[in-house]
């Protein structure tokens, strides 16, 4: 898997969570490949599709607690459930996420355009990327509550 498509959907990451909700992540461990088979252990996925210079997805999935938190810094009110208000804004981050990935590929002549993303929600859910290339995972952290970024690429 090319690195160079990789770092900007980890930095968008940052980037994104860092300005909507007024939190700073932290990459917490090293990123590692996931079997196909594996389910997603935590509550919330956002998941969506790439084409253009290559066929590919990201995926971002946060653990209850995680989402929750980002949803209060970014809304200012507590919500204490995945309701629909917060699988709309899982669907927006992914959306925000994906979209500054692609901006900071483009300034190295990659052109990727995205579909709409997908929100999965509920606990040890299926995320199907739909290339056959290889899934790595890179874990982040907001104080103690984890949330994953999943990239794959056909080639």
């Amino acid at each position: 898997m090319n690195v160079d498509y990789i770092n900007p959907f980890l930095e968008a990451a940052i980037n994104v969570v860092k300005t909507m909700a007024f939190i700073m992540p932290q990459q917490c461990g090293r990123p590692y490949l996931k079997k196909r088979e594996d389910l997603t252990k935590y509550d919330v996925t956002g998941i969506i599709g790439l084409t253009g210079h290559e066929k590919g997805s990201i995926a971002v999935s946060f653990s209850k607690k995680c989402i929750l938190r980002i949803i209060k810094g970014m809304l200012g009110e507590e919500k204490y459930y995945i309701d629909a208000e917060v699988r709309d804004a899982v669907g927006e981050l992914t959306n925000m996420i994906a979209g500054d990935g692609r901006r900071i590929l483009s300034l190295k002549g990659y052109s990727f355009e995205a579909s709409i993303p997908t929100v999965v929600v509920g606990p040890d859910h299926y995320i199907e990327h739909k290339t056959k290339g290889a899934i790595i995972v890179i874990p982040f952290k907001i104080e103690d509550d984890p949330f994953f970024v999943e990239a794959c690429f056909e080639k």
